[in-house]
């Protein structure tokens, strides 16, 4: 049986679901989107994601599709049809369409797709073993506090690390780290204190991020919000990266340098642990 995706107005299974070609997402990368994770058939963090999205509508100047509130009674549609109980559902925003053309036009209407993706994501094996990341030149355009479709830089990153034999790659620019292919990342030195990018153009401000760096004050861990560089993230007792799909994932090995044991280090997985916790409280 077919998943149900919902496109502009319409529950449909996926093999019928469709956008027109002259859908400037499709044309331009004029779209942005979000991924909201599910445990036990709740959205987590969601209404932060809504909030995001509708920040990165605003500094496109993007009209957006629906409200809110129809935006989430749509996501718990979607959830309810497809039978999530954990796993992540997906929704796009796009301009709209319209003849091609560089100028954005005034009278597109914009469209909204969602789909979702059955997935363990508490129980994700690969969080007990931790992850293996290269570094690689940041080559993204310079807003990627908007979350927009134009994926291909993460894409290549992404496959270059797989190449590679690693997991996954950090983006770095001007001698320091930015973020992950598809996340934000943190490492713990010697002595406890947990680092993290600031926030500003050269990042997204991810959710799972800020629900990880509300959840590390409430344990009393010392936080600095700065810059740091590849070589300082060698020297790491530990890493990981967070993000809505993984939570909060350990790195045990940058460009071939292994931290601390080699293994999930303690605070990686008293993070994980604590996020998952929250989650499915409610």
């Amino acid at each position: 049986m077919s998943r149900i995706v919902y496109v502009n107005g319409e529950y449909l299974p996926e093999e019928d679901a469709k956008i027109s070609v002259f859908d400037r997402g499709f044309l331009f990368a004029d779209a942005v989107y979000e991924v909201s994770a599910v445990i036990d058939g709740k959205l987590i963090d969601n209404a932060a994601h809504l909030a995001r999205l509708t920040r990165s509508m605003n500094e496109l100047k993007m009209t957006a599709p629906a409200t809110g509130e129809e935006i989430t009674a749509i996501q718990n549609q979607m959830i309810e049809r497809n039978g999530i109980d954990e796993g992540l559902i997906y929704l796009q925003v796009t301009r709209g369409a319209a003849d091609r053309d560089f100028a954005m036009p005034k009278d597109a209407a914009p469209s909204l797709v969602m789909f979702t993706q059955k997935k363990n994501l508490t129980g994700n094996a690969v969080a007990g073993k931790g992850i293996s990341v290269i570094t690689v030149q940041d080559i993204r355009w310079k807003r990627r506090d908007i979350k927009t479709v134009a994926l291909l830089p993460a894409s290549m990153a992404k496959q270059a690390a797989l190449d590679a034999g690693a997991n996954d790659a950090w983006f770095v620019e001007d001698g320091f780290v930015n973020e992950g292919s598809s996340n934000n990342v943190f490492i713990v030195t010697e002595d406890g204190k947990i680092i993290t990018r600031h926030l500003g153009n050269e990042i997204l401000s991810g959710i799972t991020r800020k629900t990880v760096l509300e959840l590390a004050k409430r344990e009393n861990l010392v936080i600095e919000e700065r810059a740091f560089t590849p070589e300082e993230a060698y020297e790491a007792r530990e890493a990981f990266a967070t993000s809505a799909s993984a939570f909060v994932m350990p790195v045990v090995k940058i460009d071939g340098h292994i931290l601390g044991n080699g293994v999930p280090g303690p605070i990686a997985e008293k993070m994980r642990k604590l996020y998952i916790e929250m989650a499915k409280a409610g």
